[in-house]
């Protein structure tokens, strides 16, 4: 079974920021392959389906993204789920906006939610899709940049970012991290923000 887990922050009014890519990606996912995230495991709300043949859960930590590991490690032992497995899809202030990195493991580079991830797992072999956030221009504040409701004039570009994304986890899935690198590593198409 693959765990494909979106980072974030509970509550409603995070729903619409950049630091809740991860869980707006794992909405999608659930939408479009008919899984109900409904169920509370592991300080998780998870939900179980299939992608392309494969079973899979889908999960939200409710730890607050800073505790995002206290979640998924505890998930992960409990339904026997192999670091291999998980796919951890996240905000990252360090690309520019709309960017998409996959990559079958490395380190945190400072995204306090890895940190948590891979000290709770004790591995950091963990694919993971990095959503883009930095708007191109200074920010006083990376906090609360990543706490802020996206601009509405941004609302159209996040929705295809999202879909973007959901799709790149479908092609983890389906053919492999390194297939899905080689489609999927590179500004969401159809997508044009002069600024980042």
């Amino acid at each position: 079974m693959f765990l494909v887990a979106g980072l974030g922050n509970p509550g409603e009014e995070y729903v619409r920021t950049p630091h809740n890519l991860g869980f707006l990606t794992i909405d999608r996912l659930a939408e479009r392959h008919g899984i109900r995230i409904t169920r509370k495991d592991s300080k998780a709300l998870i939900g179980l389906g299939e992608i392309e043949g494969h079973e899979v859960m889908l999960a939200k930590p409710q730890t607050y993204m800073n505790l995002s590991g206290t979640s998924l490690g505890p998930l992960m032992v409990k339904h026997s789920v192999p670091a291999g497995r998980l796919v951890v899809v996240y905000d990252e202030l360090d690309l520019p906006w709309l960017t998409l990195r996959i990559k079958p493991k490395g380190s945190a580079a400072g995204h306090k939610g890895m940190i948590s991830v891979i000290g709770n797992l004790g591995t950091s072999e963990v694919a993971r899709v990095r959503m883009g956030i930095h708007p191109g221009r200074a920010i006083e504040s990376g906090a609360e940049f990543v706490l802020a409701p996206v601009r509405r004039s941004q609302e159209k570009e996040l929705d295809e970012f999202v879909s973007y994304a959901a799709d790149a986890v479908r092609s983890i899935i389906a053919e492999g991290v390194a297939m899905a690198m080689t489609k999927f590593n590179r500004r969401a198409p159809g997508l044009h923000n002069e600024e980042a």
